[in-house]
C-alpha cells in the first residue's frame, strides 16, 4: 500500500481563500446546470437567446473573479510568511544582542572586582611598606643614639688631679657653670696643692671655727650654699669641692678664672 502523505496544516488564511473559492465553484456549477437549455434557448425566442447568452457572460466573469481572488490569497499568503521569516531573524538579532550584552557587562564586572582587589592589595602593601621603613628608621634613630648614652655612661675619670677637674668640668658644663681647665688647676694648687684633704688650721676662718677644706679651700658655710646637686655633699671630695668653688667664684667674680689670690 501506497503510504499516507502527511497533509500540510491549514492556515487561517488558507482556510479563507479555500472558503472562497467553494463558494464561487458553487455559484459556477449553478449556472452550468442549464446546458441541455442551450439547444432550446437557441431554438426559441430571441428574448430566451440572450438571457442564455447572459449566463454564459456571468459565468466567463465568475471564472475570473474566481481565478483573480485565488491569486490575491496566494499573494497574501506569500506576504504573510514572508514577513514572519524577518521577525523571525529579528529576534534571533536581538537576543543575540543581549546575549553579548551581558556577556560584555560580565567581563566589565569582573574586571572592575580584579582592579579593585589589585588597588585594594597594592594600598595594603604600600602601608606595609611605609611601616616597616618607619620602623626600619626609628631603630637605626635609636642605635645611633645608644652608642652616645652608653658613651656618657661608659666615661670614667682617673682618680686624680687631672681626672678630678675634667669631671668636675663636665659637671659645670652640663650645670652652665662657667671655668676653664687652667683657671681650675692654677687656683688648686695655689690654695691646697692638690690635696683633696687639706685643712687650713690657722687663719681668720680657723679661729672664728670655720677652716677653710678641700682642693679650694672652700668653708662649710660657702661650700652648703653654692653646693652643686648629683655631687657628694662631703666637703672633701674632690669633684663637689671643686663645683661649688667654682659656683661661688661665678656668683662673685663671674668666673673663677678671674680669681688669682685668696677669694
Amino acid at each position: 500500500m501506497p503510504k499516507h502523505a502527511h497533509s500540510p496544516t491549514l492556515t487561517k488564511h488558507h482556510k479563507i481563500a479555500l472558503a472562497g473559492v467553494a463558494t464561487l465553484g458553487a455559484a459556477a456549477l449553478a449556472f452550468s446546470a442549464v446546458p441541455s437549455s442551450a439547444e432550446t434557448i437557441a431554438s426559441g425566442t430571441p428574448e430566451t437567446a440572450a438571457k442564455a447568452a447572459y449566463g454564459t457572460a456571468q459565468l466567463k466573469d465568475v471564472t475570473g473573479k474566481v481565478t483573480d481572488q485565488l491569486a490575491l490569497q496566494n499573494v497574501k499568503v506569500e506576504a504573510i510568511a514572508a514577513k514572519k521569516k524577518p521577525a523571525s531573524a529579528h529576534q534571533l538579532h536581538v537576543a543575540h544582542v543581549k546575549k553579548a550584552h551581558a556577556a560584555h557587562a560580565a567581563k566589565l564586572h569582573t574586571a572592575h572586582v580584579k582592579h579593585v582587589h589589585a588597588a585594594h592589595a597594592k594600598h595594603v602593601a604600600a602601608v606595609k611598606q611605609a611601616a616597616a621603613k618607619r620602623a626600619a628608621q626609628q631603630a637605626a634613630s635609636r642605635s645611633a643614639q645608644r652608642p652616645q648614652i652608653q658613651q656618657v655612661a661608659a666615661k670614667t675619670y682617673a682618680n686624680n688631679l687631672d681626672g678630678w677637674i675634667r669631671q668636675a668640668l663636665d659637671i659645670m658644663n652640663a650645670k652652665g657653670i662657667p671655668g676653664s681647665y687652667s683657671g681650675l688647676h692654677r687656683n688648686i694648687m695655689r690654695e691646697s696643692s692638690g690635696n683633696p684633704n687639706a685643712i687650713n688650721n690657722w687663719d681668720i676662718n680657723a679661729i672664728n671655727g670655720i677652716p677653710s677644706k678641700g682642693l679650694l679651700q672652700v668653708i662649710p658655710p660657702t661650700f652648703a650654699t653654692y653646693h652643686v646637686s648629683g655631687t657628694s655633699w662631703n666637703i672633701y671630695d674632690p669633684v663637689a669641692n671643686i663645683t661649688a668653688a667654682a659656683n661661688y667664684a661665678a656668683h662673685r667674680y663671674g668666673t673663677i678664672d678671674n680669681v688669682n689670690s685668696a677669694y
